[in-house]
């Protein structure tokens, strides 16, 4: 046989499977799944007695008493590499709530273990959008200077937050003010769990939380852009 003869043998077979939908497709565009559907908890566990919703939010919290101990509100599913968008605020005495991602709970404890994005003020000044670390390491492991967040955070309004995590990177923005760029080195930590949103013992607070979505992701090599915003 000659070489044209091959060469229309492989066109005519490309063409074939090309018909039969052999050939790869473009990937399925990554969409934001709501993680809240505005009117119940489903998808979610926790302590009703914390949780309800109201006017399409979350409400975590109560305003008449005491907060004795952390409470979590957890979703049902977990997550890898994701870009998560949230708006929260806060009100009250009590002054500090949060979000746990690529987090578990503690056996035998109401507690959880994993990252927190969290929301408040504490001390040392405002906790918007900083990443602690939950009953792990127990410590903030990224937080940017106090007066730059302080013209970003909305304290007695709605805020937007961001987390964008993939692999070992964990990038979090409040009002699209950049927080915290952190990149994990240990290499013990999961890069997965669940998501939880938490009000924080101590005085009367709520924190409200609204208009919850999740964007899976593939994993993203380090130094490469981010998703589309």
């Amino acid at each position: 046989m000659t070489r044209s003869f091959f060469l229309l043998f492989f066109v005519a077979a490309l063409a074939a499977g090309s018909s039969c939908g052999l050939l790869p497709t473009p990937a399925e565009p990554r969409v934001f799944e709501p993680l809240f559907d505005g009117k119940s908890l489903a998808g979610w566990e926790g302590d009703t007695r914390f949780f309800r919703v109201e006017d399409g939010a979350i409400i975590a919290g109560r305003l008449d008493s005491p907060i004795p101990r952390n409470e979590f509100l957890v979703s049902k599913e977990s997550f890898e590499d994701f870009d998560l968008r949230f708006e929260a605020r806060l009100l009250g005495t009590g002054r500090n709530a949060g979000v746990q991602f690529r987090s578990e709970r503690v056996a035998g404890s109401r507690e959880m273990i994993g990252y927190q994005c969290d929301i408040g003020e504490w001390s040392a000044g405002l906790i918007w959008g900083l990443l602690y670390d939950e009953s792990r390491r127990a410590r903030m492991l990224d937080e940017p200077e106090q007066e730059p967040l302080l013209k970003a955070v909305k304290q007695d309004g709605w805020n937007r937050l961001r987390v964008l995590a993939t692999g070992p990177r964990v990038r979090i923005w409040v009002n699209d003010f950049p927080t915290v760029d952190y990149t994990e080195t240990d290499p013990a930590v999961e890069p997965a769990g669940r998501v939880g949103l938490q009000i924080h013992s101590g005085p009367p607070a709520e924190c409200h939380y609204r208009n919850i979505k999740i964007r899976r992701l593939h994993h993203i090599p380090q130094g490469v852009g981010d998703p589309d915003n």
